[in-house]
């Protein structure tokens, strides 16, 4: 499991607390597993294998959940979660709990904690703030790969529309929402103005 601050223990038991809130089933063990067991192979940004880390989670979960009495039932519908959860990875989650799995993790990639993950992250990869002429890409195509705040316009603010569950979408906008209001604050403390399209 990845030792990074984006990617630790706090982040198991916020996917967990997010699985239980979209479900309202504390019991469900194949999302308990999931939820803790999905981040088992956490291959660093830019890996170019970094697609194929949630299969090897899920390959590595097996013997696991086999070695804590999962049934074989069990043991599939929590692999196919963790396989299902990766945004690069491109697996269409087929169960309620893989659903549920890849809501959860997207989550924690918003609001409070996904600003302060995202820039953990970015400082890991040596990545600047912003691009200083043009801190909100108004009259550039926005590269995340450089710059970090580039990063909510590509991905993080999408997040709410491609969540698969009603609350996990009502969770994703209220989320969304705070982040907006901090690059709103940002934006006047650097002088400038958060372009309308990042609102949408």
């Amino acid at each position: 499991m990845a030792q990074d601050p984006a990617h630790d223990i706090a982040h198991l038991d916020r996917v967990w607390s997010n699985a239980r809130t979209i479900s309202e089933d504390a019991g469900n063990r194949v999302l308990l597993a999931a939820s803790y067991l999905h981040d088992l192979v956490n291959l660093p940004k830019g890996d170019s294998m970094r697609h194929l880390a949630s299969r090897r989670s899920a390959e590595a979960a097996g013997p696991i959940l086999s070695g804590l009495g999962f049934q074989a039932a069990e043991i599939d519908a929590t692999c196919h979660a963790i396989e299902a959860h990766s945004f690069s990875a491109g697996i269409t989650p087929d169960t309620d709990e893989a659903r549920i799995l890849r809501d959860a993790d997207r989550l924690d990639a918003l609001g409070a904690i996904g600003i302060a993950r995202c820039f953990s992250v970015s400082g890991s990869l040596g990545r600047p703030l912003y691009e200083p002429d043009d801190p909100f890409a108004a009259g550039r195509d926005p590269d995340d790969r450089t710059w970090t705040l580039d990063h909510f316009r590509v991905k993080l603010l999408r997040l709410p529309q491609d969540m698969l569950t009603e609350r996990g979408r009502e969770m994703a906008r209220e989320r969304a929402t705070r982040m907006i209001a901090y690059l709103d604050a940002l934006a006047g403390e650097i002088g400038t103005q958060l372009p309308a399209d990042w609102r949408e």
